[in-house]
């Protein structure tokens, strides 16, 4: 019934989708860009990129972050004989590294009016949602063509599951019509199973699967070169206060080890001269790293550094802090700083990668740091003592390294309905049949 409701509400709404989402855009920025007309036009389902040929697997998932872990995903995918095709509800202001083979578009709006223009035209031959996806008309319109449907990294945290338990209908239709839930963990795979999901099972988090950034290997060696034997760590802070507190903790370490480098880069690049500023202010020696700089001279005491950088930084330091945890956020993603034998320093704050925090902590991976004082102490024991942070560090891989797999995991759980695919016509447009 309610779930009869949704549809109708959203047929009916339709109509008002493009003056709001003009409007929309309009709040967002005084001068409208070309993309963000393109990116309106995606998700009233007027494509913006031509269909591949072949076999198209859809991967919808609600913004950079849910499809980010799944990357290795896409590319079994590829090899399997796949294009992908991946959407998501957010403007893409945040860039998605896709495998060159996928297509990247804004999915449409969850109304029959949109969702059914969009599938005739991609004719995707398989529909994967990521994380807690579960779009109506998404879903029904998808069982109407017959695609296989599957959740994909499925989640449904505990505060969900209570929100759903007082729509048990709605859950039941939802759930209960898809051919397969592979959720990151066997508590997710339970409430699935309670709504009617008996396909749940648990395939685990495909982010450990992620393959590090690679890095220059020129600039390592120079950037390695340039530190010396100098004591080092690196802190990826976000916002003021992060930043302020790496400062404090970067006079309280160099107490102890005068010679310290502290390489800070900042979560926003513009942020980097701010930072600088402040700690001068401080009689602090720290510059912006710049082109001109970049490769030869002596490294101030606190080197500033852009965060897309961390692939190089990961590799020439063995202490880092994850920022984005001290007073709310969600934290960093740490899977590539373990991956590479870190020893990983952290705010209390991780939400958004609760499960890996917890896991790299509890291997002893990791630590949890409240304030400039515990950062400093922490960070000075690992410096002192080389075996400590040898032995962190290798406990944050063998962690990492332990809890892989989860993609290769999910391609099996998707072989059978991807063999079906093959043995049957293509699927034409309604528009060419």
């Amino acid at each position: 019934m309610l779930l009869s409701l949704y549809r109708a509400c959203s047929a009916a709404l339709a109509p008002l989708a493009p003056p709001f989402l003009l409007w929309r855009a309009r709040m967002r920025r005084a001068r409208l860009r070309p993309e963000d007309r393109l990116r309106s036009q995606e998700r009233l389902a007027k494509p913006s990129l031509p269909r591949p040929h072949g076999r198209l697997a859809w991967l919808h998932g609600a913004a950079a972050a849910d499809i980010a872990p799944l990357i290795p995903l896409i590319e079994r995918l590829d090899a399997a004989g796949f294009a992908v095709l991946v959407t998501t509800r957010d403007d893409g202001s945040t860039p998605i590294r896709l495998p060159p083979t996928a297509l990247h578009q804004c999915a449409p709006l969850d109304a029959p009016r949109f969702v059914k223009p969009f599938l005739a035209y991609w004719r995707p031959d398989v529909a994967l949602f990521a994380a807690s996806e579960f779009w109506p008309n998404f879903i029904s319109e998808s069982r109407k063509r017959g695609l296989p449907i599957a959740l994909i990294n499925a989640r449904l945290s505990a505060r969900a599951f209570l929100f759903w338990r007082k729509l048990p209908g709605v859950a039941r239709d939802l759930f209960g019509g898809v051919d397969l839930c592979l959720a990151r963990s066997e508590a997710d795979a339970q409430r699935f199973r309670f709504f009617g999901a008996s396909c749940a099972q648990a395939a685990g988090d495909p982010i450990y699967d992620l393959a590090p950034s690679p890095a220059d290997a020129a600039a390592l060696a120079r950037l390695l070169a340039r530190i010396g034997a100098r004591p080092v760590w690196a802190a990826f802070p976000a916002g003021a206060l992060e930043e302020d507190i790496v400062i404090e903790a970067h006079q309280k370490i160099a107490r102890n080890f005068p010679d310290l480098l502290t390489i800070i880069a900042p979560r926003h690049a513009k942020r980097g001269f701010d930072v600088a500023l402040r700690a001068g202010r401080l009689g602090l020696d720290a510059r912006v790293a710049t082109a001109a700089d970049h490769d030869s001279g002596a490294l101030p005491a606190i080197h500033i550094v852009g965060a897309g950088d961390a692939g190089l930084f990961y590799r020439a330091t063995g202490v880092i802090f994850l920022g984005k945890s001290l007073r709310g956020g969600g934290g960093i993603n740490p899977v590539e700083a373990a991956k590479r034998g870190c020893a990983i320093l952290h705010g209390p704050d991780v939400d958004d990668f609760e499960e890996v925090y917890a896991a790299v902590d509890g291997a002893g991976g990791g630590a949890v740091v409240n304030d400039a004082q515990a950062l400093a102490s922490e960070a000075s024991l690992l410096l002192f003592d080389a075996a400590e942070l040898r032995a962190m560090g290798r406990a944050a891989a063998d962690e990492v390294e332990r809890l892989n797999g989860a993609s290769w995991r999910i391609m099996q759980a998707l072989a059978p309905y991807l063999a079906q695919i093959f043995v049957r016509p293509e699927i034409e447009d309604e528009a060419e049949s």
